[in-house]
């Protein structure tokens, strides 16, 4: 059974009157892979979630969860599987650990250490005894995590776990994610955030209007992303724009300055060209990173554009 995937979704299509919100998405999830599931917001990411979690059922095509599914075993398809969709929600006038406490007892009752093991894992031992309604955001989506940990899960999922968060909480999300892949755990997560999907996730499904429009590991979709792009603004942008081009750098116009896009040694050459030909530099700032100009080509391209 070890080559069993912990999701394997196939052809998955999900409908509301005119609405297609899943179309015929297909993906699969190796067992101790951290996987995104990435797009803009209302590109059918939450649907697919809510599917896996039986929540509600998918029109057409197969969904199996470590080889079972909710038509063959019910409810047992989600044993070893826990999360959260959108924010986790908790009784704001008790503590982290009593909130726990209620909600491990619907899985039979873990034991105090389970808990504050759990809430030593998401970093909140020392606010455990805290009122819930006194945590910031980052600290309730952490106690969302410890709640699913409290069910010992071999696949955990995370509806944009970092959604909402201030930069601290952003990166102490990104950080225990590592921590759980690198105990062999299964997580599969959901982002519109390219950079999140970049750092911690080994493969990725880009999604667009519930439709997938790649499939693959992050390296592979490196491969695809165009070269690094900066706005540079001088003393005399056509000057400027005339040397990028002489030197194989691809530049656009903007309002105010140019988008020149190449290697970055290459830029960092054409920057100490220009300033030793007495050009003074107004601006230099690096755009959108090449991973991030490939997500929005791949997600607000027209239709058809992609081929």
């Amino acid at each position: 059974m070890s080559d069993v995937l912990a999701v394997d979704a196939v052809g998955l299509t999900k409908t509301y009157g005119a609405l297609t919100a899943v179309d015929r998405l297909s993906l699969q999830v190796g067992r101790g892979e951290v996987y995104g599931v990435l797009g803009p917001d209302g590109a059918g990411k939450t649907t697919l979630l809510r599917m896996l979690f039986g929540l509600i059922r998918p029109d057409a095509g197969t969904l199996s969860i470590f080889g079972r599914t909710w038509a063959a075993d019910g409810i047992r398809a989600l044993d070893g599987v826990a999360g959260f969709i959108e924010s986790p929600r908790f009784h704001p006038g008790l503590s982290g650990h009593k909130n726990l406490q209620l909600l491990g007892g619907l899985d039979g009752g873990p034991s105090r250490s389970r808990i504050d093991e759990a809430l030593e894992t998401v970093d909140l031992r020392d606010r455990a005894q805290d009122r819930v309604g006194g945590y910031s955001s980052g600290m309730r989506r952490r106690l969302g995590v410890a709640a699913s940990l409290l069910r010992d899960p071999r696949l955990l999922v995370l509806d944009e776990p970092a959604n909402g968060l201030d930069p601290a909480g952003i990166r102490d999300m990104r950080a225990l994610v590592k921590r759980l892949a690198e105990s062999g755990m299964t997580v599969l997560l959901s982002s519109r955030d390219m950079a999140e999907v970049e750092e911690i996730c080994d493969g990725v499904t880009i999604v667009r209007t519930g439709t997938a429009v790649y499939h693959g590991s992050i390296a592979a979709l490196r491969a695809r992303a165009p070269e690094q792009a900066h706005t540079i603004r001088t003393t005399d942008d056509d000057l400027a724009a005339r040397v990028a081009v002489r030197r194989g750098l691809g530049v656009d116009r903007l309002d105010q300055g140019l988008a020149v896009r190449g290697p970055q040694a290459e830029i960092d050459s054409l920057v100490a060209k220009l300033i030793g030909a007495g050009i003074a530099l107004r601006e230099l700032a690096r755009r959108e990173t090449p991973l991030e100009a490939l997500f929005r080509r791949l997600t607000e391209a027209p239709a058809g554009a992609l081929a």
